[in-house]
């Protein structure tokens, strides 16, 4: 693996529970997604839109962040020497949106799951244990 990303590292999520947030929230559990999605990334990589600017995207003109944020996860790969596992192409998988929930689950699913795979295996290959759990309740 290439060594072009030495921030700190994001956290894994559920990608069951993300989904069911987003459903149960009606889409705000999107909001926070997006911004500790992106923030987590900038952290790592020094690049990206960070947490501040994918949030207002993701309020005011959403399907933007649909492209952005799949784009800068293919990029994380990128820089670390890794195969990119999507583009921002990745981002039509989030239309027609919530009006078509399939296609909206299948582009959470792909973008969370790649991010789980790119954390844990950082974890693994600089011997971190992963975070706590956060408390629930």
């Amino acid at each position: 693996m290439g060594n072009g990303n030495t921030g700190p590292l994001g956290q894994p999520r559920g990608i069951g529970f993300g989904i069911l947030m987003f459903i149960i929230t009606f889409g705000i559990y999107g909001i926070y997604w997006a911004y500790k999605t992106s923030e987590e990334m900038k952290q790592h990589t020094g690049e990206g839109i960070g947490g501040i600017i994918s949030l207002v995207i993701w309020i005011v003109i959403w399907p933007v962040d649909a492209f952005v944020i799949p784009s800068e996860v293919g990029r994380m790969y990128a820089k670390d020497g890794q195969a990119a596992p999507m583009t921002g192409w990745t981002g039509l998988w989030g239309f027609p949106g919530i009006y078509v929930i399939v296609p909206a689950i299948v582009w959470f699913w792909k973008i969370q799951a790649a991010l789980n795979r790119y954390w844990e295996g950082k974890r693994e290959s600089l011997a971190i244990e992963p975070p706590p759990e956060p408390a629930v309740g």
